[in-house]
């Protein structure tokens, strides 16, 4: 993948004034160089169409900001469009002084030329945002829409993979190839579950003590389990990291039961866990768009998300319990008891995951939903994680919304929403937002 770009163009005309104009322009640029390292600048703010067009030539954006530094007519947002189609940030610089002397800048009348020709040449899809670059609101909106288009890039060379096909009753988590090229630009890779477990079993003991040991860094009380079980485990994680670096895959949806249990003898489950420990998104049950809605959480908050199903709802403590088997990464587990491994709830075999999952002040709740027409849309909703323990055997994390909980859960049973959800640790609402503008689909925030 070639390196993310995001291109600032300050576009103006030298009649108004300059003093004003390039304090502004060193500001902005100051301030965008502290929230990206991939970011082009021209020298001084572009007031003519020749300098433009020669700044234009310099640069290959995935992102462009693109800032009123003045006045300027639609002209110079028409060379812009002309040369690039990638999203763009359409920013208006409020007035520094309003005295009853002269307007220095004029920002606002130009980026109203600016999206009126948008609009007339099928760019109306843009973001926008009005202020100073010290204003925190405008500070954030540019921060946003950097990690959007930085997703919105990283998701044309994802590999995302499928382990088997959904259960029956779990459809919601299938996806064609075709579609998923179309919607994120992702590839899909796909292998049955058997070829895993085949693989698994033809390793001598040597090749995969390295995963072994790692596990055991990671995961407390791993050797109380039956050697077999552990040593199944092993095999498998080792099976799962070889497709996974074969094939650079980012995000993966396996099948889990009844097939583990009953070909293999050992759950899937901690091996998902200790994928996800790594970064690698990978839900169960076979839900390939919990895996990216996985994948774009781990992109935007840097670490690992949860995944899993809402089971208990407390309208008195305003509260929703997330809950899974025991698929959740090492590093989500609280403090006090570390990454406890245990059986299966209903198999009762192991190893799985067993904790409560770590408090958070901040948290996104996230899915990516399929629609009965096939169009795409975004679950967003902001809370905080409580410092509390395990709910049920499996993993569990117990998100306090900041709506109403009970309002939540009756209008997104309503609503359609698939039962598996992410849980991303960080606010990330604004970007996720953004993401989903910028992949044409619709934002549903609860």
């Amino acid at each position: 993948m070639s390196s993310f770009q995001v291109a600032y163009i300050p576009i103006g005309v030298p009649t108004f004034h300059l003093e004003s104009a390039n304090d502004q322009f060193k500001k902005s640029v100051d301030m965008m160089q502290t929230l990206t390292n991939n970011g082009v600048y021209p020298e001084k703010p572009l007031l003519t169409i020749d300098d433009l067009k020669l700044f234009l030539k310099e640069i290959n954006p995935d992102l462009i900001v693109l800032q009123n530094n003045t006045f300027a007519n639609s002209a110079y947002a028409s060379e812009v469009l002309r040369a690039f189609d990638c999203p763009i940030l359409l920013w208006t610089l409020r007035e520094p002084v309003i005295d009853g002397g002269r307007l220095r800048l004029n920002s606002l009348t130009g980026a109203y030329s600016a999206g009126n020709v948008m609009h007339h040449l099928g760019r109306e899809k843009f973001e926008y945002i009005f202020g100073a670059p010290t204003e925190e609101k405008v500070i954030a909106k540019i921060n946003a829409t950097i990690r959007a288009a930085e997703v919105k890039k990283s998701l044309r060379f994802l590999n995302v993979a499928a382990v088997g096909q959904t259960p029956q009753g779990f459809g919601f988590g299938r996806a064609l190839d075709a579609e998923v090229a179309k919607a994120f630009g992702a590839n899909l890779e796909s292998i049955e579950a058997r070829e895993l477990m085949l693989k698994a079993k033809t390793y001598k003991k040597e090749e995969y003590e390295d995963v072994l040991a790692e596990a055991r860094t990671k995961m407390v009380g791993l050797d109380k389990l039956p050697e077999g079980n552990v040593d199944a485990f092993a095999r498998l994680y080792k099976a799962y990291k070889e497709f996974i670096d074969s094939k650079n895959i980012k995000a993966l949806a396996s099948r889990c039961w009844p097939d583990y249990f009953v070909e293999y003898g050992t759950p899937v489950c901690a091996v998902l866990g200790m994928l996800n420990d790594i970064n690698i998104a990978a839900s169960c049950e076979s839900d390939l768009f919990g895996a990216i809605s996985m994948y774009i959480g781990v992109e935007l908050s840097g670490g690992p998300t949860f995944f899993g199903d809402p089971v208990s709802l407390d309208e008195e403590d305003n509260t929703v319990t997330f809950w899974h088997c025991g698929t959740a990464a090492c590093s989500l587990a609280r403090k006090d008891t570390g990454s406890e491994m245990g059986v299966h709830p209903n198999r009762k075999i192991g190893p799985t995951m067993e904790f409560g999952c770590k408090p958070a002040d901040e948290v996104t709740i996230f899915r990516v939903g399929r629609k009965p027409d096939g169009q795409f849309r975004f679950f967003i909703s902001t809370g905080e994680a409580l410092d509390v323990p395990k709910q049920f055997c499996g993993t569990s994390v117990v998100i306090k919304p900041d709506t109403n909980a009970a309002e939540l859960v009756n209008k997104s049973v309503k609503d359609g929403w698939e039962p598996h959800f992410v849980v991303i640790y960080a606010n990330v609402a604004e970007e996720l937002e953004t993401l989903a503008k910028l992949l044409d689909m619709e934002v549903c925030k609860y």
